[in-house]
């Protein structure tokens, strides 16, 4: 009996292998990545998104809220939830500081009303710490709500016992101390068991069993410390290092609809969209800045994007915890280029064979779809729209598609309903989507998938041709052309470095291009680059959104196209200034920024519309780590087999 379970055992094994190997299951459902998500959505971290002061055990879905009541002579005030990067008049203001992938060490400051506290956490086993020391004695009393909490629908029972709170499970119980008793206050805005301290002198929280101020502060030093000998083996990068993890890690969430550890660009999106968001380009990113030492993140980072993949075949603009998404519009075909880098970092066989038909659709998609004249356009087309979204099949849009709203380049440029496009040969979207084709080709030939990547490496090669119709021998530039009139546009931006990336310039062209373009004081050189509009184009002095700040995706993909034409600085520079900018806020403010002005190198000028703490700020510094060989050559290709 025992010798027939094991042969069925083995052929349900293979049987399983046999179907992954085919691609005929889903990515999300291959054996090796439901380990992946089982060993990252553990433990305690702030998973929740609603909350960076929620600290959450998984599987148990039990959470330590921490809430704070301001009181007043005649009033009182309540922040039940703490995010970054709120603004308001009565808005919390936070400094986020280090917090690792694992939420084994985090630290962050909070100003609120009168209330001025650092606030940390540690791991010790599978207890958690928690320090709140304020600043000084808030003049008006503050008090610290502990609030317990099972979310998600999780069962569990929640209790209240003596000076410690308790969450009973199946197999076992979690309890929850603090090192000052609980004053009671039946007016707590809770409907869960709490505890009540007054914060006029550090608190110290732990679970399994009491703990001591001294002790709770020398398991946070020891996490700490572990922090700091792990990023000193980045040598001069090291602060840049704890910065990258961070701006990530504060808003990597437990999203409970698929029961999955994900990445995200901030809370504040999350908040707005439903629970969650995830966008076109941004989480391939993110992926790949988690690879820097994260394979399970940047793997699961590909794979939960992937899973946003329409009925139709393509990757949406934003894909939302309220069940909708975008239907009528996909974002720069960045996958499969990031997809390559992250296997040449962690080459795992079964990874490639996961996703390949996924890029593979989306790729043949955006020819089905997008051909405009020849070569590609940015576009929206007439499609289910279940949720009502408005401005769909729009030139708003297909601005939205390009993944830069409103950028100038596509100012007076028309919407062509019936080709579904904007009438704009974009020099960007067939740059990225060429580059897309040679590295699918590429993981293609890997996977022994013959016809693909001939398909793959025929469609390239025509693209390539076409793609001198856009060459302008007197500006030394491709230039995104008008269908609709036949005139190149002179509206420039980073975008036109993207052939570099495509290898299509030959080494005369790419001298002049980067020559005349990158090294032009009066278009995209200067103390803070790359601006994404040319300097002296009208709407540089904007600094609004995408008209003239600097944005992570264009330096990240644009320094990506200069490595493959070495022999001048542009490279070297392009990453030291880059790194300028994410380390100067990090260390100014802690903010991690959606978009920079490129007037002033901050985040937070006025002129900008920028998110405070947006993830993909990180494009800037994992830059200098591809830089000093930290992460695998991008122009390079594979150094290893198939394993």
């Amino acid at each position: 009996m025992k010798n027939k379970c094991f042969i069925l055992s083995v052929l349900l094994f293979l049987y399983t292998v046999g179907l992954c190997a085919e691609s005929s299951i889903p990515a999300y459902q291959y054996p090796q990545y439901e380990e992946i998500q089982q060993e990252l959505a553990s433990g305690w971290n702030t998973w929740n998104t609603r909350s960076i002061l929620s600290f959450v055990s998984l599987p148990e879905g039990f959470a330590i809220n921490l809430a704070f009541k301001q009181h007043y002579w005649l009033e009182e005030q309540y922040l039940k939830e703490t995010l970054i990067g709120r603004t308001g008049e009565r808005a919390e203001i936070i400094r986020p500081g280090p917090h690792t992938y694992d939420g084994s060490f985090t630290r962050m400051d909070i100003k609120w009303e009168t209330l001025e506290a650092r606030i940390e956490s540690a791991h010790h086993q599978n207890d958690l710490v928690i320090l709140v020391t304020p600043k000084e004695k808030p003049p008006s009393p503050v008090k610290l709500i502990i609030e317990s909490g099972m979310l998600w629908n999780t069962p569990g029972l929640l209790s209240k016992k003596e000076n410690h709170l308790s969450a009973q499970f199946t197999h076992h119980t979690i309890r929850v101390f603090c090192t000052h008793p609980h004053i009671d206050d039946p007016y707590v805005e809770t409907l869960t068991p709490y505890l009540s301290v007054v914060l006029d002198q550090p608190i110290g929280i732990s679970t399994g069993e009491p703990r001591s101020i001294e002790q709770i502060k020398e398991i946070i030093r020891q996490q700490e410390k572990n922090l700091l000998l792990k990023a000193r083996k980045f040598g001069e990068l090291a602060e840049t290092y704890i910065a990258l993890q961070s701006g990530i890690a504060w808003n990597l969430i437990y999203e409970p609809k698929y029961r999955r550890a994900v990445s995200t660009v901030g809370r504040l999106w999350n908040e707005e969209y439903g629970g969650y968001c995830l966008f076109g380009w941004d989480n391939f990113f993110l992926a790949y800045v988690a690879a820097l030492d994260n394979k399970n993140l940047a793997y699961a980072n590909v794979i939960e994007h992937l899973r946003s993949k329409t009925d139709e075949g393509f990757i949406p603009n934003d894909d939302r915890g309220n069940g909708s998404k975008s239907f009528d519009r996909s974002q720069p075909p960045v996958g499969s280029i990031m997809v390559k880098e992250i296997y040449k970092k962690y080459p795992e066989k079964w990874f490639l064979e996961a996703i390949f038909n996924d890029l593979l659709q989306w790729n043949r998609w955006w020819p089905q779809k997008r051909m405009n004249d020849g070569l590609l356009s940015y576009g929206s087309h007439l499609t289910a729209n279940p949720f009502n979204e408005p401005n769909v099949h729009t030139k708003i849009t297909a601005g939205y598609e390009s993944g830069m709203d409103d950028s100038p380049m596509y100012e007076n440029v028309p919407f062509n309903p019936q080709k579904n496009t904007l009438e704009l040969q974009d020099v960007g979207l067939n740059s990225l989507y060429i580059a897309d084709c040679n590295a699918l080709a590429e993981i293609a030939e890997l996977l022994g998938k013959k016809t693909e990547a001939a398909e793959l490496k025929k469609r390239s090669n025509l693209w390539r041709k076409k793609m001198e119709t856009l060459w302008n021998p007197e500006t030394g530039f491709y230039l995104n052309k008008r269908t609709d009139t036949g005139e190149f546009s002179l509206r420039l931006s980073p975008t036109l470095f993207y052939p570099l990336l495509a290898r299509i310039p030959n080494l005369e062209r790419s001298q002049r291009i980067i020559r005349d373009h990158f090294f032009n004081p009066s278009e995209f050189a200067g103390d803070w680059i790359l601006p994404s509009i040319a300097r002296n184009d009208k709407a540089f002095e904007k600094q609004r959104y995408w008209k003239g700040a600097v944005w992570p995706p264009l330096n990240f993909l644009a320094y990506l196209s200069l490595r493959n034409y070495p022999g001048t600085k542009a490279q070297q520079i392009l990453s030291e200034k880059s790194h300028a900018l994410f380390l100067n806020e990090w260390k100014r403010k802690g903010y991690v920024s959606e978009n920079y002005s490129s007037i002033t190198g901050t985040g937070d000028d006025a002129r900008l519309s920028s998110d405070r703490f947006h993830s993909w700020g990180t494009l800037f510094g994992i830059i200098p780590f591809i830089e000093k060989g930290y992460m695998p050559p991008p122009e390079k290709k594979w150094a290893h087999p198939l394993n």
